[in-house]
C-alpha cells in the first residue's frame, strides 16, 4: 500500500477507522506532523515508543478535536487554564493537567499529569472528528520522526525518516503539504503550580498567555516537577552540527533572514521574510542541509521575542 495518501474524506474517514483497531497515522498539524495512535490502546501506544525509539518514560500529547472532550482525559482544572482552552484552542497550545482514570501511565509516562492539545488544522480535525463518532476520545500524536531529531514539517520527511519502520498494510501518512507554524507547540503546565508555567515556548508566547490570564507566567529555569515533550537537554537535532555563534566557514550551510546576504562560499538553506517564514522554514532546513550532507550549519537566530523565543530555544537544544 502507498505509504502517503492524499486527506480526501475518504481517506480521513479510513485513518480513523484504521487508528481504532491499532494502526499509526502519519498526521499533519499546524505546528508539526504527528505520529498518531488511539491514546487508549496500550498496544498502538507501544509501537509509537518503538518506531521512533522514544523512552518509555517520557510522556505524550493527546490530541482531541473538540473542547468537550478535555473533560474525558483530566480533572481538577483551574480556572485559568480553561480560559487558555477557550481562548488558544485550535491552535498551537499544549496544557498539562491532572489526570483523569483513562489517561493511564503508558500515555503519562507514569505520571499523575498529562499533556492535552486541541490542534488548528482541518485534516487533523477530519481524523479526530471522525475518530470521536466512532467511539475514541483522542489519539496520541508525538512528532513523526526518530526521538531527539529534527522534526517533520511535510509528509515526505515522515515517509523518509519512518517509513520503513510502518505497517504497510495499515499505516499510512495523509499528505497535508508543510506545516504552517513549523514549530513544536507550547506547553503550558497548569498541574504542578498555582501560575501558568510555560515548559517549552512556541507560538502561543508568554505575553500571550499573561493578556488571557491576567496571571504572571512562571518561566521555566530548568528544574521541573513533571516530564514533557522536548524536555530533554539536546533535542531537534539534524546529522549536522548546529552552530549558533561565531563566523561561518565556506562549505557550512547557512540560514538567516533574507536581509542578511550569504557568507562567501557557504550554502544558503533558507532566506525567510519574516520572523513567521522563519519558523516555518526552520526544520525543512536542517533537513535540507543533512541531505546536502552539510558537517556544520550556521543558524543565525534574529534579534526580539515573541515566537523568536521558541526558535532560540530550539536551537539551542538542536546545538548540544
Amino acid at each position: 500500500m502507498t505509504l502517503i495518501k492524499q486527506p480526501t474524506p475518504e481517506n480521513t474517514l479510513l485513518a480513523a477507522r484504521y487508528l481504532k483497531i491499532g494502526a499509526l497515522i502519519g498526521l499533519p498539524t499546524e505546528t508539526v506532523y504527528g505520529l498518531a495512535a488511539d491514546a487508549e490502546n496500550e498496544n498502538a501506544v507501544k509501537r509509537i515508543y518503538e518506531v521512533k525509539g522514544r523512552p518509555l518514560d517520557h510522556p505524550l500529547i493527546v490530541h482531541i478535536g473538540s473542547i468537550e472532550y478535555l473533560e474525558k482525559w483530566v480533572i481538577d482544572v483551574p480556572e485559568y487554564a480553561l480560559t487558555l482552552a477557550k481562548t488558544f484552542w485550535p491552535g498551537p497550545m499544549t496544557l498539562i493537567l491532572k489526570r483523569s482514570e483513562i489517561a493511564r501511565d503508558f500515555i503519562t509516562g507514569g505520571q499523575n499529569s498529562v499533556a492535552i492539545r486541541f490542534p488548528q488544522n482541518e485534516i487533523a480535525l477530519s481524523v479526530l472528528n471522525n475518530f470521536h463518532q466512532l467511539g475514541g476520545n483522542g489519539l496520541a500524536a508525538p512528532s513523526a520522526n526518530k526521538y531527539g531529531a529534527v522534526s517533520p514539517t511535510d509528509a515526505f520527511s515522515v515517509e523518509e525518516e519512518l517509513g520503513l519502520k510502518l505497517d504497510r498494510e495499515t499505516d499510512f501518512i495523509l499528505n497535508g503539504g508543510q506545516s504552517e507554524v513549523g514549530i513544536e507547540s507550547t506547553i503550558i503546565d497548569c498541574f504542578s503550580t498555582h501560575k501558568p508555567k510555560i515548559l517549552r515556548s512556541g507560538f502561543v508566547t508568554q505575553n500571550d498567555i499573561q493578556e488571557s490570564t491576567h496571571y504572571q507566567v512562571i518561566q521555566n529555569l530548568g528544574e521541573n516537577q513533571i516530564r514533557f515533550p522536548g524536555g530533554i537537554e539536546s533535542h531537534y537535532s539534524p546529522k549536522a552540527k548546529v552552530i549558533l555563534e561565531g563566523t561561518p566557514q565556506g562549505g557550512d550551510g547557512f540560514i538567516a533572514l533574507s536581509s542578511i546576504d550569504t557568507p562567501e562560499g557557504c550554502v544558503r538553506l533558507s532566506s525567510p521574510a519574516n520572523l513567521s517564514d522563519y519558523a516555518r522554514d526552520l526544520y525543512l532546513a536542517l533537513r535540507k542541509g543533512d541531505k546536502k550532507g552539510l558537517k556544520r550549519i550556521y543558524v543565525l537566530i534574529p534579534e526580539g521575542e515573541g515566537i523568536v523565543v521558541a526558535i532560540r530555544e530550539r536551537m539551542t537544544k538542536a546545538s548540544r
